[in-house]
């Protein structure tokens, strides 16, 4: 077997990720492959894990080719051993020869229930939940009206996982086009009842994911067409209502591209910390790694996932000290298939042995 890749970079207040290619050591698995179940492709990741440990990773399961738009399916599988086997695949969503697409779920903490959002035709917006860990899924039911205002066209939930909010706010960044790409957050402030739009941002702005710093803030990170491959990102002091002027991050390297950020604290780290994964380039590869153990004001340098094509990514913790990436990747092109990675978080002094 491969010698443990032991530290892979050092981070801020020598915190560091740590990953190994042992899979008795560390899990990665290639969860959904082009070429197999129906599907010539499979993109958009997004993934959480269930109030009972469950890891559910969701994508678009393409049939007819690799464009947005065609006979795409909204798919699941789950995993009970985080991330070590995965079972079948589940279709949520794909009826006709339409889109269905965008997964953005959300957990909500206080009653288990796993939300998703997503979109048809990236037109009208959509919401069903699970009670049992995603085994099960309820009738979809429409919220285009309560969150897609006039004159809106293109809409995009997510992609990627939405947050709870301390507050029990449940938080799902979107993107929209007007006059052009913009990014948006809708909410729920009675456990998934009902839905509303939330602040908009600026124009040149698109995908986008949040999290909730400690000081009860809400940052999000921001895909943007300025041209200057950087990260843009906002905060909001009012729980995602209001925003403040767009910024761009000139440390993250962004190729114009979807990324995925989380906020994670537990009894391997001396307080909370942020991951922020990304094509580290200014091309469609390099999926790599970064940590801010002070939300998001400083980044240390990037770790690599893969450093091939790849692109768009989801990442969850699965467990104290271990989180979960799921990335687009693959060695011609970044949409063969969709893996799965543990990335092991430590304090440094864990020793040689690294395990999840």
């Amino acid at each position: 077997m491969r010698k443990i890749l032991y530290v892979c970079g050092w981070v801020l207040l020598g915190i560091a990720i740590a990953m190994a290619s042992r899979a008795s050591e560390v899990v990665s698995r290639d969860v959904f492959v082009g070429g197999r179940d129906g599907y010539i492709t499979f993109r958009i990741p997004a993934m959480v894990v269930t109030r009972n440990n469950v890891v559910l990773a969701f994508c678009e399961g393409r049939k007819t080719g690799i464009l947005d738009h065609g006979d795409i399916d909204l798919v699941l599988k789950r995993s009970f051993d985080g991330g070590k086997t995965w079972g079948r695949l589940q279709v949520i969503q794909g009826k006709g020869f339409t889109t269905w697409g965008n997964p953005a779920p959300v957990v909500d903490r206080a009653t288990g229930a796993v939300w998703l959002l997503f979109c048809l035709d990236n037109d009208r917006v959509f919401v069903t939940s699970s009670n049992d860990d995603g085994a099960t899924w309820a009738s979809p039911r429409e919220i285009t009206q309560s969150v897609k205002p006039a004159g809106w066209g293109w809409y995009a939930t997510g992609p990627g996982h939405g947050i709870q909010l301390v507050s029990g706010r449940l938080l799902v960044p979107c993107d929209h086009k007007e006059k052009g790409m913009a990014s948006h957050v809708v909410y729920s402030d009675d456990h998934g009842k009902t839905w509303r739009l939330g602040g908009v941002l600026e124009p040149g702005t698109d995908e986008s994911m949040a999290f909730e710093a400690g000081d009860g803030r809400v940052y999000l990170s921001m895909r943007n067409s300025y041209g200057k491959n950087r990260r843009a990102y906002s905060w909001s002091e009012d729980g995602g209502i209001k925003w403040a002027p767009v910024k761009l991050d000139e440390v993250l390297v962004d190729p114009n591209c979807q990324a995925s950020i989380l906020r994670i604290a537990g009894k391997q780290l001396s307080q909370g910390m942020v991951l922020f994964a990304n094509p580290a380039s200014a091309r469609r590869e390099s999926i790599s790694v970064r940590v801010s153990s002070d939300d998001a004001k400083s980044w240390g340098n990037p770790t690599t996932i893969y450093s091939g094509p790849s692109a768009y990514s989801d990442l969850a913790a699965i467990s104290d000290g271990a989180v979960g990436a799921l990335y687009e990747n693959g060695k011609a092109w970044p949409y063969q298939k969709i893996t799965f990675t543990v990335l092991l978080v430590e304090k440094p002094g864990a020793g040689s042995q690294i395990s999840p």
